[in-house]
């Protein structure tokens, strides 16, 4: 399949707009994308026609409002080929997912002389949860190194003794890495270990089968896959879900409630405290219906082509320093610098243009460390990128360069 981004932009409400009198170019989607009309619309048509309070009301009103909830969780297991709904957590995002895994599964599994293996690409909610908790425990945290591409070096797994987590992203949110997490989640599991993954910038733009990844947890967000903020979800394999504490606690995840003890809810509901995101869940579920509908196999394909498009268009301009692997082993994202020009000038010349790049760390401290530099641009691409717009990410960057060189 070959998706037509020209056409598709004609969903997105955003890019009916100027700015500085010029058509937006969004190159920030590795952030937070955009959310086309049917997402917009099917949240709207929610709120005015079956909004009430989830999982309560026997009235006919809230049972309508529980059937959205739950046909979104449904359309979430089937988007990740999860075996059954009760695996699929819904968060508000895939921090709070892997903040979830880290307290109730860290904390009550990590001792002294365990191990909590994380990367040098991680995104910071793949990597402070992990340190904090392993402080908490007494547990030793790694960090598995990358090479000269930004790439995991894997050669050297076999050093680590007492691995109990091992913890990574699927894609990485800063340089655009592809890691191959099934090999890493069969490492982990011939020692014992459990894996867990991020896959917030992986799902937007790849297939996500959990079961053929073999994780234990997979970490997903709504707002970076054309859904709403405050909504995402937690895959959790469901044996070890059921021999977890409760993260959250209050109202809808309790059985019973005396005063000397309380019980917890069947799953999923156990890991879903207080009111339910119902309207944020049905634009969950008319976002994956969007993304169904064009094709993570096209997405993928056209943000390769995209790639491999930006990566010659800045190599040509004198001074420009690019990070992370050949556009073949990467996601939709490109990270430069340009020598001589801070990375927030460099995005300021290019908003002039109305072209919007994320210039800063990225949530990637460990990473930009490893990188030697404090940060870096990102520009990032997604279903509803056009060349023209790498074009005009290309025209600024040299402009950027001639304003202050």
């Amino acid at each position: 399949m070959k998706l037509d981004a020209h056409k598709l932009r004609t969903d997105f409400p955003i890019f009916e707009q100027t700015f500085h009198g010029k058509p937006l170019a969004f190159l920030d989607s590795a952030a937070s994308s955009q959310k086309p009309r049917q997402v917009l619309d099917a949240m709207t048509h929610f709120y005015e026609t079956s909004y009430a309070n989830v999982h309560r009301g026997v009235y006919q009103l809230a049972e309508r409002a529980t059937q959205g909830l739950e046909d979104a969780r449904e359309k979430a297991r089937a988007f990740v080929n999860a075996s059954s709904a009760r695996e699929i957590i819904f968060v508000r995002n895939a921090t709070e997912a892997l903040n979830l895994v880290a307290y109730s599964w860290g904390l009550n599994n990590l001792g002294p002389g365990d191990l909590v293996l994380v990367t040098e690409l991680e995104h910071h909610s793949n990597f402070v949860p992990w340190q904090y908790v392993a402080r908490r425990t007494g547990a030793e945290l790694a960090l598995i190194p990358v090479d000269d591409q930004g790439e995991l070096r894997l050669d050297g797994l076999d050093a680590y003794d007492n691995v109990k987590v091992v913890a990574s992203g699927l894609v990485s949110n800063a340089l655009g890495t592809v890691n191959d997490s099934a090999a890493l989640a069969a490492w982990a599991h011939e020692r014992g270990a459990i894996y867990v993954c991020d896959a917030a910038q992986a799902a937007p733009h790849v297939r996500v089968d959990v079961q053929a990844l073999g994780a234990d947890f997979v970490a997903v967000s709504g707002h970076k896959m054309l859904g709403p903020s405050g909504i995402g979800f937690l895959w959790g394999r469901a044996d070890l879900l059921l021999r977890m504490e409760p993260f959250l606690m209050g109202g809808h995840m309790i059985r019973k409630v005396s005063a000397g003890e309380t019980t917890w809810g069947e799953l999923p509901a156990k890991f879903e405290a207080g009111t339910s995101p119902m309207a944020e869940a049905v634009g969950l579920g008319a976002a994956i219906d969007y993304l169904e509908s064009v094709g993570l196999e096209a997405i993928e394909q056209h943000e390769h082509r995209l790639a491999a498009y930006a990566l010659d268009q800045l190599s040509e301009i004198p001074g420009v320093t690019l990070y992370g692997p050949p556009p073949d082993r990467r996601a939709g994202i490109v990270s430069f610098n340009v020598d001589g020009v801070h990375p927030h000038d460099v995005a300021q010349v290019l908003d002039e243009d109305a072209v919007c790049i994320r210039a800063g760390h990225h949530c990637c401290q460990p990473l930009m460390a490893k990188l030697g530099v404090a940060a870096t641009n990102r520009a990032s691409f997604y279903l509803y990128t056009i060349p023209e717009e790498i074009d005009r990410l290309a025209a600024g960057v040299r402009r950027s360069r001639e304003l202050f060189l």
